[in-house]
């Protein structure tokens, strides 16, 4: 066996039981002697993978490890015991912790009884049978997940596709909570990697990141839009209809309004599960009709040599 038990599942001297515990599963596939019946190094790989992972993997043998090295079963009594021993066996490969017979149900070489993702959970169910049992959890799983601007505000469902280490292909429903930010973190419990041995399962861990609106944007819990304006409106005053994530709401222009003029409206922005809503700021844009006739643009002059005021006077570098 390599001594160097980090070496050989490739994994630095410090790495959490999480990071052992997926270069074992990763290494497991590749070298499992079924999955590989041309190999003949396959099986003494396997082995030493598998040697590595029951050291590595239990608190008190990888600290005695780590204290003494590949000798540490010689420590005497301070030392864990019942470590596993492997064999080749008739009608296949065997050893005191696994039985690959039991495991298939059939010769070596041959597919394994519903399909690779029964493996690992046959050796969860073997481990019990010759060390201590395993009560670490399985691995968290990390994945960024994009929703609509409007399922962050209002909040929803949306759905993560992921391929397990089996090779399948499982689909996830993710409830989305009302008034999430960008960057926020979810977790889904229980749908990461399987823990070893039969204990408990390990979480995804989603980044939520928001798509942008195309007219909304977001400021805190303060939604912010451009909302236009004709001449008219801005010069009389008038009453607009303004999209808001509650509805449709009457917004007051005031008479002689300007382009940058923002206009207040209470609570109608995003609305967290806790704390008050934010509000929505909706910022005056005049907009000019595209095709003016020269009548038209006469009389605009006409209005400017009326109002002679330059609204550039207080501008500065």
């Amino acid at each position: 066996m390599a001594e160097d038990y980090y070496k050989t599942l490739g994994v630095r001297r410090g790495s959490t039981q999480d990071e052992i515990q997926k270069a074992y599963l990763e290494l497991a596939r590749k070298y499992h002697p079924d999955m590989n019946p041309d190999d003949k190094t396959a099986k003494k790989k396997f082995q030493e993978v598998q040697a590595a992972f029951d050291v590595l993997s239990d608190a008190e043998k990888r600290e005695m490890y780590d204290r003494y090295g590949s000798s540490f079963e010689t420590m005497g009594p301070g030392g864990p015991t019942g470590s596993t021993t492997w064999g080749a066996g008739p009608g296949g490969f065997q050893g005191e912790a696994f039985d690959f017979s039991e495991l298939f149900g059939q010769g070596v070489g041959q597919q394994p009884r519903g399909g690779f993702g029964n493996i690992f959970e046959q050796f969860r169910r073997a481990g019990g049978q010759g060390g201590p049992k395993r009560t670490q959890r399985g691995a968290d799983l990390k994945h960024e997940l994009q929703i609509p601007f409007n399922t962050a505000v209002m909040g929803g469902e949306a759905q993560i596709t992921l391929q397990r280490a089996t090779g399948k292909t499982e689909t996830i429903a993710v409830k989305i909570p009302q008034g999430i930010a960008d960057g926020k973190k979810i977790r889904v419990r229980g749908q990461g990697e399987p823990g070893p041995r039969g204990s408990t399962a390990g979480d995804i861990l989603l980044t939520i990141r928001v798509a942008p609106h195309p007219y909304f944007q977001r400021r805190g819990n303060h939604l912010h839009i451009k909302v236009p304006v004709t001449i008219a409106e801005a010069a009389s005053g008038a009453k607009i209809d303004v999209p808001t994530p509650s509805g449709t709401v009457a917004l007051s222009v005031p008479a002689g309004c300007s382009s940058g003029m923002k206009l207040r409206i209470k609570g109608h922005g995003v609305s967290p599960k806790s704390g008050p809503p934010g509000d929505l700021l909706a910022e005056i844009q005049v907009t000019l009709p595209k095709d003016l006739s020269d009548a038209d643009r006469k009389l605009l002059d006409e209005v400017g040599r009326r109002y002679p005021e330059n609204p550039r006077d207080k501008l500065q570098w």
